[in-house]
């Protein structure tokens, strides 16, 4: 025998490097760190290099080997450098975007002198053109391996469909029963040729076989069928029929998909003239492969389906929980995303859909303020989830009776820890939950917050994107189990006044900890891209925002995260307010206020009317009971009571609307003492629908609605009130409290009309 390069013995003509540069079959050789020594034409040829590009010195897997296989390749390496040689299929992306199978053979490259392995010699053609029995064993191990790597319908079905064109046919379709209808939903086939339109069956298409076409003959059998003869003759309709004879189909497969008892639909492989293969027709060992291939493809669609269902009813029970839309929200434009978690590898106890606890909200409050809410409940389960949705629902009871954002986190700290579970151990385990809540008033643009453990914000003004500066987080809610140690959480409370024009990006966590490819979280450098990617759209509306927000961390989620975007904006926004003594000589002059002021904002006559109406209703209410004074809560053994207020002789405060006397009464009751602690303020707001009227005095017992007998004189304010404002309450303020009402800037007759 020769040696490499020397001219044969038979020919000095034809040398060892000239028939391996001719050879129809590819010749790779690498070096023992895996980096391409050498190559013939025709690897060029069948891994698709590109012309004109030197890969010497690039890895083995640098060639196109899939992601799925690199393990596969480099496990090649390692073997065949122990002097074992090597024989499998693997699937490569050639340079032209195209996908084949190869089939490699590995053998170790020894040095002359020492024998030590010096690289591997790599032989390679493309799997299943030649038809031989141990390349289709071959594929039915590689469809095996892809369809357990997936529990997604479509990456499980076109996957498939992938292998099998062109290595083993030319067209591949699969369809799938929907309520008794044979629907297409795989149509594949070699050499990047489609079908004319309304030929063959469409995707998403019905398909309907004729009584004796050898696909109603496999349903029908639940058998695999072959056929290569009289293919035309049972064709679905001329047009069908015409297509295949231009495509040349001479043989056919197909097999029923059964998974469990259930017949699911058909598989479907042809042979036709779109590729050369030295195979034209089907056999009986093809026809038992496609059948085995068959009930693996049932059993991994059943799976699919079945995962499939699960996730989208965690999913649509995830989303319940969560707001679907906002309403107008004066001086907001709001935007939010929620993204679910990737599903879960469990490492030996299945796949498993994950569902968190991620929240957020925007919740209207009275006078057109609003409450901003974005929160993390530890933990990825239906529970997490059962955990967010009853915190949510607490949260938005305790922020409409108008609680302060302090006292809403103290509540929802003793709520968390009711809501622990028992850890197997004799104890209870209380989840941690991140929460941050903040009130938005648009005409002041002041935010007073609390926050329990969140991250702040990000701030986006015209100049800047940088996170919100917050006074340091108080502890997260439920991090105290109960103990007798009476150590009390305390939830610290501050204001801040926004700049105009600015837009907050309210975030859990999940959004910074995506996993990238081959590679850790990197939360401070994810949210170095975030900030980046906003900047760059910061001028554009709060949709472009959240989109830039959660597509520019690549990798998965595996955490689920939540997105609360928030534009101000001041458009539309009016005020007017005023002072006045509590007496009854102001009644008319705050009426007069409303009216002038109504009417510079044209508001409907008749909207406006009725309006003035409840201002003087809320008004009076002001000037009978406001006390001259502060007013200070007691507490003893009967109760609790306020200071300077009247008492009967049951005990029970007579803070009502027996207006007996009214005005006249509270007129003789007034002293010469300083008229400024007698003093009231009426504020009217006006949004872009809608206005509202406050009235802020400082007694600090709020007002209740009762049922006025027929012959009191009052008693009927608040009810008219009640009645007639869309709506109405009453909160308490530092110095006492506000009664206010809200009503639309025009009626609905005037509406219709315009």
């Amino acid at each position: 025998m020769t040696r490499w390069g020397e001219p044969s013995r038979e020919s000095d003509a034809l040398t060892t490097a000239a028939v391996v540069e001719q050879a129809q079959i590819a010749i790779v050789v690498i070096d023992r760190h895996s980096y391409l020594r050498y190559w013939n034409p025709f690897a060029r040829e069948l891994f698709g290099f590109v012309d004109g590009r030197d890969h010497a010195g690039l890895s083995l897997l640098d060639i196109g080997i899939h992601d799925s296989d690199r393990e596969h390749a480099s496990q090649l390496a390692r073997r065949v450098l122990r002097g074992e040689p090597w024989e499998g299929t693997f699937a490569v992306l050639r340079g032209d975007s195209t996908w084949i199978h190869v089939r490699a053979q590995a053998v170790p490259v020894r040095d002359d002198e020492t024998g030590e392995i010096d690289g591997i010699t790599l032989i390679a053609r493309e799997a299943l053109r030649s038809g031989r029995v141990e390349e289709q064993y071959g594929l039915l191990e590689r469809i095996g391996s892809r369809l357990a790597g997936s529990l997604e319908f479509d990456s499980t079905v076109k996957g498939v469909a992938g292998i099998l064109v062109p290595q083993f046919a030319d067209h591949c379709f699969i369809d799938l029963y929907e309520n008794d209808r044979l629907i297409r939903q795989v149509s594949v086939h070699s050499e990047g040729w489609s079908p004319p339109p309304n030929t063959w069956v469409g995707l998403g298409e019905e398909v309907r076989y004729p009584e004796r076409h050898f696909v109603t003959r496999a349903l029908r059998r639940l058998e695999t069928v072959v056929s290569s003869d009289h293919l035309f003759a049972n064709s679905p309709n001329d047009r069908s029929d015409r297509v295949s004879r231009q495509v040349g189909i001479s043989s056919v497969i197909a097999a029923p998909l059964r998974a469990r008892g259930e017949v699911l639909g058909v598989l479907t492989l042809a042979l036709s003239r779109l590729s050369l293969r030295q195979k034209n027709t089907y056999g009986g060992f093809d026809r038992d492969l496609v059948g085995a291939i068959a009930s693996r493809v049932a059993l991994a669609i059943d799976n699919a389906r079945l995962y499939e269902e699960e996730r989208t009813t965690a999913l649509a029970f995830q989303r319940s929980l969560l707001p679907r839309s906002f309403p107008q929200l004066d001086g907001l434009t709001v935007a939010h995303r929620y993204l679910p978690a990737a599903p879960l590898q469990t490492h030996g106890g299945g796949i498993r859909t994950q569902v968190g606890g991620d929240f957020y909200d925007a919740i209207p409050l009275s006078a057109g303020r609003v409450g901003l809410v974005i929160g993390d409940v530890e933990g990825r389960s239906p529970y997490a989830a059962a955990v967010m949705g009853q915190l949510r629902a607490a949260l938005r009871a305790f922020a409409q009776a108008d609680r302060e954002p302090a006292d809403i986190l103290r509540e929802l700290d003793e709520w968390v820890r009711q809501l622990g579970q028992p850890d197997g151990n004799g104890g209870t385990w209380i989840p941690s939950v991140s929460c941050l809540y903040m009130v938005y008033d648009a005409w002041s643009r002041e935010l007073s917050y609390a926050n329990a453990g969140h991250s702040p914000p990000l701030l986006v003004t015209s100049d800047s994107v940088q996170p919100l500066e917050l006074a340091l987080p108080d502890r997260m809610l439920g991090v105290r189990a109960r103990s007798g140690s009476g150590e009390d959480i305390v939830y610290h409370q501050a204001n801040l006044r926004l700049p105009t024009g600015a837009t907050l990006a309210m975030y859990t966590d999940g959004l910074v900890d995506r996993h990238p490819a081959g590679g850790r979280p990197d939360p401070e450098r994810a949210l170095t891209r975030i900030t980046d990617r906003i900047a760059e759209v910061a001028d554009k509306d709060v949709e472009q925002i959240a989109e830039a927000a959660v597509n520019s961390v690549p990798g998965e989620l595996d955490d689920d995260a939540a997105l609360l975007v928030v534009r101000t904006n001041s458009d539309q926004l009016a005020v007017s307010e005023g002072w006045f003594r509590s007496d009854a000589s102001t009644v008319g002059e705050s009426r007069h206020l409303a009216a002038q002021t109504f009417n510079e904002w044209g508001m409907d006559r008749d909207q406006a009317e009725l309006a003035c109406l409840l201002v003087s209703e809320i008004v009076t209410n002001v000037v009978i009971h406001a006390t001259p004074r502060p007013v200070h809560r007691a507490f003893n053994g009967s109760g609790v009571f306020d200071s300077e207020s009247p008492v009967d002789e049951s005990g029970e405060d007579e803070f009502d609307e027996d207006w007996t006397d009214l005005l006249e009464a509270a007129e003789e009751e007034e002293t010469a003492e300083d008229p400024a602690d007698k003093e009231f303020l009426l504020r009217l707001r006006r949004g872009a629908e809608t206005m509202w009227v406050e009235v802020f005095d400082n007694d600090l017992r709020l007002p209740r609605i009762r049922s006025a007998a027929a012959d009191d004189e009052g008693g009927r304010g608040l009810y008219l009130v009640e009645q007639l404002a869309t709506r109405w309450g009453s909160r308490p303020t530092p110095d006492g409290k506000a009664v206010w009402f809200e009503m639309p800037l025009f009626s609905e007759d005037s509406s219709e009309e315009g």
